[in-house]
């Protein structure tokens, strides 16, 4: 069952405060009306109006989204673009959001996380055992596998 429709100045300013609050995304930005209980039409024609009034910039999320996920949770790039996917952004945009990720600090965070793991690694006897556990530790947080196997090799 659809909600009551609240009313298209409402939403608008609702819709305001929902965006200024945080970097959205389009497709979050289009749930959000469409809970409001608004129809196809109002629903594009305001965000048509929020990224005029540059309320929403697709763009401008997925820097701020990539940089905090890589700064706050140590994602690699990969578990970023595929976030990034599944919340609607478009390539060209998470591209741009990726190219942002300062080289240096990502090598870093990458080196940081292996050694990590590596030290709770040390009573693994197996080599083989102990390469496929940190291995597959950094693939779950998103790095590529060229840059994990060069770290791998390492042991």
């Amino acid at each position: 069952m659809r909600p009551l429709h609240i009313g298209l100045e409402k939403a608008t300013q609702k819709i305001k405060y929902y965006c200024a609050y945080q970097e959205r995304s389009h497709k979050e930005v289009r749930d959000k009306l469409y809970s409001f209980g608004l129809y196809k039409n109002e629903v594009e024609q305001l965000v048509a109006d929020m990224v005029e009034a540059d309320y929403l910039n697709e763009e401008r999320f997925a820097t701020a989204f990539a940089g905090g996920k890589f700064r706050m949770k140590g994602w690699g790039k990969m578990k970023i673009k595929a976030e990034l996917k599944n919340r609607g952004v478009s390539e060209y945009c998470i591209k741009i959001g990726l190219a942002r990720i300062d080289t240096v600090s990502y090598a870093a965070s990458l080196e940081k996380l292996f050694n990590t793991r590596l030290q709770a690694l040390k009573t693994e006897k197996n080599i083989f055992i102990k390469k496929r556990k940190v291995q597959q530790f950094l693939l779950q947080r998103g790095f590529e596998p060229a840059l994990i196997n060069a770290w791998i090799n390492k042991i």
